[in-house]
């Protein structure tokens, strides 16, 4: 349950929200020369990003069986309440993300309690610390940017947490999830996915295209999802379900956390056409600070090299991602000894590597349509990006290639927000 705000307050923010709304703020700076200072640069990204609603667009919940690896040094989440405050992090969206598993009745079971379970641990986090507040409206974002409040956002991930029953989408709704991406690792019943899953038993992948993009489920439950007013979340479907979401919606859509198939050729990334599509249908791209999917991997030799260290470790050559397909390797050291193998093979990614794919997409469909979404806590991490808590280094070397406030105040979050205001305003219409 999220925190009441009190009337009163309620009603004054509202008015500096709608005052604000309607004035023209003067940027704090407009294309910085690059011979400012490294100090300079610093304090201005440092007012703008106190300025701005820096939202994360999606992270996963920590639960107690979270791999170690995929948290922060001190063993804490990296979206924790404290490095979400000392990195200026306004909102950020929770992600109830279902991981892969058996399509059987009893798999189906076990997904919706992994749903039920991290659901669970957001709301414990938003009742048991007052600093956070539950925001189920884009109005409400806002309301907690205004009051110093870190917003949830609850999404959803994974269309095998409902169980082949449009009817929870509703459930997961009424809890106070607002985004909703059908798709993670491996086809399901509604959709198809942009990496299919491997069978360690068999040693071979699910087919390409099961649905051919969307199932019957899957159409019904975008146009669900629209009804209700949550925003569809494109992330991790194929192609082809991507561009049937785009045709079918009714809103604008985004995807939450991705990066650029032209700039780093992996299935999980994004395709130019996609990207049009989406900036044509009034959405966002949100980029993501994870190595794997932000290096460029058209240099032949790294391509042979990345293959030869996995034949070595008697792992197939055909891959989604250069890390793809671990899983296989049981024991412990040698899985670890592999991951290190091929890190050292692709080599480091920083703060750069991400700004070059947002300034892509600004480039491709322009600076209303790109945001940030991190996938922290499933691996993502780069150096100068950590967790949250390194979030005003973005702002700096956004600043650093010239944009202005303004832009950088909708990259962080504005864009999200715009969409969710349209998103709500075209379900109600269709109420009415």
């Amino acid at each position: 349950m999220s925190k009441p705000i009190p009337f009163d307050s309620l009603l004054l923010l509202i008015a500096l929200l709608f005052l604000g709304s309607c004035s023209s703020q003067k940027p704090i700076i407009e294309n910085p020369s690059p011979e400012k200072s490294a100090a300079e640069i610093l304090e201005i990204a440092t007012k703008i990003h106190r300025q701005a609603i820096v939202l994360d667009a999606h992270a996963d919940i920590a639960t107690p069986t979270i791999a170690a690896n995929f948290l922060s040094a001190d063993g804490l989440s990296k979206v924790d309440v404290s490095k979400l405050k000392a990195g200026g992090v306004s909102a950020v969206v929770m992600s109830v993300a279902v991981t892969p598993g058996p399509r059987t009745a009893e798999g189906r079971i076990q997904a919706r309690a992994e749903a039920n379970e991290k659901l669970s641990i957001a709301n414990e986090i938003i009742k048991n610390d007052e600093s956070v507040v539950l925001a189920t409206s884009s109005a409400a974002i806002a309301i907690a940017k205004q009051m110093n409040k870190v917003a949830f956002i609850l999404g959803f991930q994974n269309a095998r947490g409902l169980q082949k029953d449009i009817s929870v989408i509703d459930s997961f709704y009424r809890a106070g999830v607002r985004l909703f991406a059908l798709n993670h690792l491996g086809h399901n019943a509604f959709s198809d996915s942009s990496r299919p899953a491997f069978n360690g038993e068999t040693g071979e992948y699910e087919p390409a295209s099961e649905h051919g993009g969307l199932s019957e489920l899957g159409k019904a439950a975008i146009q669900r999802i629209n009804k209700l007013g949550g925003i569809v979340d494109v992330t991790q479907s194929s192609k082809e379900a991507t561009l049937q979401i785009l045709a079918l919606s009714t809103a604008p859509v985004v995807a939450s956390h991705t990066n650029v198939r032209a700039i780093s050729n992996v299935s999980r990334n994004i395709s130019d056409e996609e990207i049009d599509l989406i900036g044509k249908k009034g959405g966002v791209v949100h980029l993501a600070p994870f190595r794997a999917y932000l290096l460029d991997y058209s240099d032949e030799a790294l391509i042979e090299e990345i293959k030869a260290a996995r034949r070595s470790f008697g792992l197939s050559e055909i891959y989604s991602y250069p890390f793809e397909l671990y899983w296989e390797i049981d024991d412990p050291t040698k899985k670890y000894t592999f991951l290190k193998t091929i890190s050292d093979i692709i080599g480091p990614a920083d703060i750069t590597n991400l700004v070059d794919h947002i300034d892509y997409i600004v480039q491709r469909i322009g600076i209303n349509h790109v945001g940030i979404g991190t996938d922290f806590n499933h691996g993502s991490a780069i150096d100068g990006f950590e967790d949250a808590a390194d979030a005003l280094n973005v702002t700096v070397e956004l600043v650093k290639r010239g944009y202005s406030a303004a832009d950088i105040e909708k990259i962080w979050g504005g864009n999200f927000v715009r969409v969710f205001k349209e998103v709500e305003q075209i379900a109600g219409r269709g109420r009415n």
